[in-house]
Order: C-alpha cells, then structure tokens, then sequence
C-alpha cells in the first residue's frame, strides 16, 4: 500500500508559504490506518525500548496503538499547562512560531529508553525539545519513529547529527 496516497496536502496552511501534509486523510481510512500502525509497530519492534512517547497531539494516534499492542507504557508530551501534575518543560522554536511542550516528572525514571511516535518531522524543533524532555526526566531516546519525514527540511538531518535514530514511513518534499 502506497500511503502517499492517503495524504492530502494543504498549500499555505497554518501560514503562507508552508504545504501541510494532513494524516487525517489516513486515518479515516480504516486500511490505510492499519497498515500504517502495523509498519510503526513492525519497526519498533527492532528497536530496545521500555516506553513510548508521543508529541501532541497527532503523535498519540499512533503511540497509543503501537504501546497497546506491544503493553509498553505510554507517556504524553504535551503543550504547555495541559499537564496536571509536575513537568518539566522545553520551549523550542516551531517552523511558524514557538511553543512550549512538557512531560510530567514522574513519567520517566533514570535509564528508561523511550521511543518517540510523530505524525511529521520538519524542521525538528519538536521533536528535538521532545529528546531534550526525556534527557532531563533521566530517560535515554531510544530513536524516533515519523510517519511522515519532509526530507528536503532540515528536522531529520538534526536529529542524526545529534545521534538519534530516525525512521519513518512516507517522504515527502516539505514544499
């Protein structure tokens, strides 16, 4: 299955200039859904994690299905002040702004290897502050896993100079 062909793609959204790739095309598509939830768990599979992570808010609809099938905890990273308990937070700079994302303290101990679930890489800042999250929680990034890389951005670039693992199922140019 070519799960290109389940991405719509919006020019100028959420800005001029920017073409934004929209998985909500693939998830509603209950083939295109699972075949790409089977490619992520059949990934991670090859990876030694204890726990799962995902970016808010579309990286939870594929986290959340790869940490039920392989009974993996599943910690949230989430924008700043959607937390209840105690976080630590990482602002980092987005392609169209900045933002703030956080992880409840007591989500990851010393030593735990996490893996981290996106719908999109791009220019990083994200996923980046995402590794940056699970350093200071103690933990260690067992790599990341997109289902979508803009390859002609510089996001995944980042993360392999920095020495993470990256892995993802469609690319796309991000213009």
């Amino acid at each position: 299955m070519d799960l290109k062909n389940y991405i719509r793609s919006i020019p100028d959204y959420p800005k001029k200039g920017i073409l934004f790739r929209d998985i909500t095309t693939l998830i509603k598509n209950p083939d295109a859904f699972k075949f790409a939830n089977n490619k992520i768990i059949e990934i991670a599979k090859k990876i030694e994690f204890d726990k799962v992570a995902a970016i808010e808010s579309r990286g939870f609809v594929f986290a959340s299905t790869l940490a039920y099938t392989l009974n993996k905890p599943f910690i949230l990273l989430r924008k700043k002040d959607k937390l209840p308990a105690e976080t630590h937070s990482v602002d980092f700079k987005l392609e169209y702004g900045e933002a703030t994302i956080e992880v409840h303290k007591d989500s990851i101990s010393d030593g735990d290897k996490v893996l981290v679930i996106d719908d999109l890489i791009a220019t990083g800042g994200t996923a980046e502050a995402a590794a940056k999250l699970i350093e200071i929680s103690g933990g260690k990034v067992a790599g990341f896993i997109f289902v979508i890389s803009l390859f002609d951005l510089p996001g995944n670039k980042l993360l392999l100079d920095k020495g993470y693992k990256t892995e993802s199922l469609i690319k796309f140019p991000g213009h």
